[in-house]
């Protein structure tokens, strides 16, 4: 970064590293000191350019080039103006064209103020507009507001629900460091003073273990369940006795004569009529008895119509 040096009184950030330069309207800068200094009275000209500033025209400097620092402070002038959104074209002939338009104009106010092109023409007919749509403008503005003070008021309660998630975390994590603490000091003393092997109490601090983890989950199931009852109001659903499920066999009439069964296929001689299945097609669980079957039922059905 480089040394940062105050126009006026020429002190450098190597002289005092507690030196906070202000940007001013019109770009240029200076210490907080001087600004001090100059403005012992309600307005001041700038050094630089001789423009008549404000002390509230300056502000801490943001980035080293002041350009950035110019075109920052000139664009939210005259956004704040020309606020208006591609919702508020809709009623024109070509809406995107016109909008692009507007936004273009915007570019060319906003360079020619940052570059000091046609300066006094350009503020003129920056100041046409405001009169003209004075209404319009305000109105933005204040819709504008309202919507940046409820996103303000939605970042506000997703903060506060991210700090309340981290303190329960923290008091989780510090619950179970003083269980585990807890378990390993009981532990010790039982190695220590336990009439038995350390096989044993090893053994039973581990089925100890295993008990207070399931009474947890016995605990916390409990409470999901009563959270779920209390939100869908009903504690407990009725039970509705049905007679059990019972399976019979699928009937289809198929208006002809019964189809041979698969025994009677393979007995009868039905099969002879079929090529025979591959080895691959029984691996698959294909036989000729199926092909027979299937054929003999499209030959019967129908036949007493």
């Amino acid at each position: 970064m480089a040394e940062q040096v105050c126009p006026r009184c020429k002190t450098t950030s190597y002289q005092n590293p507690n030196l906070k330069l202000l940007v001013n309207v019109c770009g240029h800068k200076l210490c907080q000191t001087c600004v001090d200094v100059l403005f012992t009275r309600p307005s001041a000209a700038c050094p630089e350019c001789n423009t008549p500033l404000r002390r509230s025209d300056f502000r801490i400097q943001q980035f080293e080039d002041s350009f950035v620092e110019r075109e920052i402070d000139v664009r939210k002038k005259i956004v704040k103006v020309f606020n208006k959104r591609e919702e508020d074209f809709l009623e024109n002939e070509d809406p995107l064209r016109a909008y692009n338009d507007y936004l273009e104009e915007i570019e060319v106010i906003i360079f020619n103020l940052v570059n000091k092109i046609d300066v006094e023409s350009t503020k003129k007919k920056v100041e046409k507009y405001k009169k003209e749509n004075e209404a319009v403008i305000r109105k933005i503005n204040s819709k504008l507001s309202q919507e940046s003070e409820r996103v303000k008021l939605q970042l506000e309660v997703e903060e506060k629900e991210a700090e309340e998630r981290r303190k329960k975390f923290e008091l989780k994590e510090e619950h179970e460091k003083k269980a585990k603490n807890k378990e390993k000091d009981a532990l010790i003393d039982d190695l220590i003073h336990a009439n038995a092997s350390a096989d044993e109490v090893l053994a039973r601090h581990h089925m100890t273990k295993l008990q207070i983890k399931k009474d947890e989950e016995k605990k916390s199931m409990f409470f999901q369940g009563k959270s779920k009852s209390s939100n869908t109001g009903t504690s407990k659903l009725p039970i509705k006795e049905v007679p059990l499920y019972k399976y019979e066999p699928l009937s289809i009439n198929v208006c002809g004569p019964d189809v041979p069964s698969s025994e009677d296929i393979q007995g009868k001689g039905y099969s002879k009529n079929v090529r025979p299945a591959t080895a691959p097609e029984k691996a698959a669980g294909y036989t000729e008895s199926i092909a027979c079957q299937r054929a003999i039922s499209e030959a019967f059905n129908g036949l007493f119509l």
